[in-house]
């Protein structure tokens, strides 16, 4: 079913308080109910999303309201789902896919064919029995603290509680960073309460998969987003682009070091994160269970709508 219209108020703004004093902002953007909201509920929704109290008067400048998917405001409501969906959140697997630049792409060749299957069984009846050679980081994947550490779990020891049905906190962020400013930081993150859930961030990166341009100057979670994370308690970090760490710092990873160490899972190569409202879906990603192995694909895939 199709998703709901959303909208958001684009404005600039001052205001003032009871108690003296004042803030202004420029190029703000909003997440409002429908396309037909006023001045007046437009401002309460900004005093409720920036958690102001004793405002007197507010002042809306340029004020347009456009189609545009919700980014999780603050007091603004999601548009109600139409019926429960899923949203598949993964990359294909195919032979020769390029995810990560420089590694193995993956090879499939067959082992049983079914024209030599006809063979070995009733007539009528023929199988195929295939066989892919690929590193595990290919596609979406997750890393288990083992990919990092090697006293740390594989993802035969991973707990399914912690990896299925978890609470999404999805950060829309195509428009917060730059070329220049490619770091997701903790000032980012700071407006939700995220203890036990999945935090997914969508960069818009993806759109470059299978390209030359996702592997330079793709966005990343810094170490002091890293750390936020960890010590707001989520259970797994998900991201959308090349790498949840800046490949181009010479070799650091400040953010799979700190998360990984904590028992924080991490997805990378993630896509189609924009289909995912910013609050109330459930994020699942599972991989099998191998010993001594510590990064492998996951069907990553997001549950939206009634009862989710």
């Amino acid at each position: 079913m199709t998703r709901p219209a959303e909208y958001r108020a684009h404005f600039d703004f001052s205001l003032s308080f009871a108690n003296g004093g004042g803030m202004t902002g420029e190029g703000f953007r909003l997440d409002v109910p429908s396309a037909g909201v006023g001045h007046d509920e437009v401002a309460a929704l900004l005093t409720r999303h920036l958690g102001l109290a004793l405002v007197q008067d507010v002042e809306l400048r340029g004020l347009t309201v456009v189609e545009e998917p919700h980014r999780g405001s603050r007091g603004a409501e999601p548009a109600a789902p139409l019926a429960q969906r899923v949203i598949d959140l993964s990359h294909t697997i195919d032979a020769g896919m390029v995810t990560y630049p420089g590694l193995p792409v993956p090879v499939i060749t067959p082992h049983l064919t079914r024209e030599d299957s006809r063979g070995k069984y009733a007539e009528g009846t023929e199988f195929a029995m295939d066989i892919i050679t690929m590193i595990g980081n290919t596609g979406t994947y997750l890393d288990a603290p083992f990919h990092r550490y090697a006293d740390g779990g594989d993802l035969a020891a991973l707990d399914l509680e912690t990896l299925v049905d978890l609470r999404a906190e999805v950060f829309h962020l195509h428009d917060a960073w730059t070329s220049e400013r490619r770091g997701i930081g903790a000032v980012t993150m700071g407006d939700r309460e995220l203890a036990g859930s999945a935090v997914l961030l969508d960069t818009g990166w993806s759109r470059h998969f299978g390209t030359p341009a996702y592997g330079r100057g793709a966005p990343f979670l810094t170490e002091d987003g890293a750390r936020y994370l960890v010590d707001a308690g989520v259970a797994l970090v998900g991201i959308d682009s090349l790498n949840i760490d800046d490949t181009e710092s010479g070799g650091h990873r400040p953010a799979h070091s700190i998360l990984l160490a904590a028992g924080v899972h991490v997805v990378e190569h993630l896509t189609n994160l924009a289909a995912v409202p910013a609050r109330g879906a459930r994020f699942t990603a599972a991989p099998p269970a191998v010993r001594r192995f510590g990064t492998f694909p996951v069907r990553a895939f997001a549950l939206v709508g009634s009862g989710s």
